[in-house]
């Protein structure tokens, strides 16, 4: 089972695109195909993210059934603790934690929109790779279809 890091954006971006990739990334992590990693600091940006009205004004859902959705998605989530901080490494600070929980959680992929700058630490992992929702899915469903064929 992959294990991914998946960005706040992606979570926002399933919400406000019912038929777009990053939805279809959640849906495969709510139902048990993938291992999402959560860390405190991804949970709280989640919370705090989630928590805002005016992103949501137009989101087909209501604040109650956001709430219930990060609740399932923790549910879904494995706890990582990071016990060693890589900073300052991205030009955005606030992005270091995505880092951080990929290392210590030894995740293949970060999956992200924001692609860009993700990728342009000063710090570079071989361990995964930062990847948009759809390069993801593409990516899993190619594997997906010769762990089948080994099966």
């Amino acid at each position: 089972m992959a294990r991914i890091v998946i960005d706040t954006n992606v979570v926002v971006s399933a919400i406000l695109s019912p038929d777009g990739a990053a939805r279809e990334v959640l849906r495969r992590c709510l139902t048990g195909k993938t291992q999402p990693l959560i860390s405190n600091a991804l949970f709280l940006e989640y919370e705090d993210v989630l928590a805002r009205e005016e992103l949501f004004a137009t989101a087909p859902i209501e604040p109650e059934e956001r709430a219930v959705l990060l609740d399932a998605l923790l549910g879904s989530c494995q706890w990582i603790n990071i016990t060693f901080l890589w900073r300052p490494n991205l030009p955005d600070e606030s992005d270091n934690h995505l880092i951080e929980l990929a290392v210590a959680g030894n995740a293949e992929r970060i999956v992200t929109g924001n692609v860009r700058d993700l990728a342009t630490g000063e710090l570079l992992f071989e361990g995964f790779r930062v990847v948009t929702p759809g390069q993801w899915l593409r990516e899993e469903d190619r594997h997906g279809d010769t762990d089948d064929q080994d099966s």
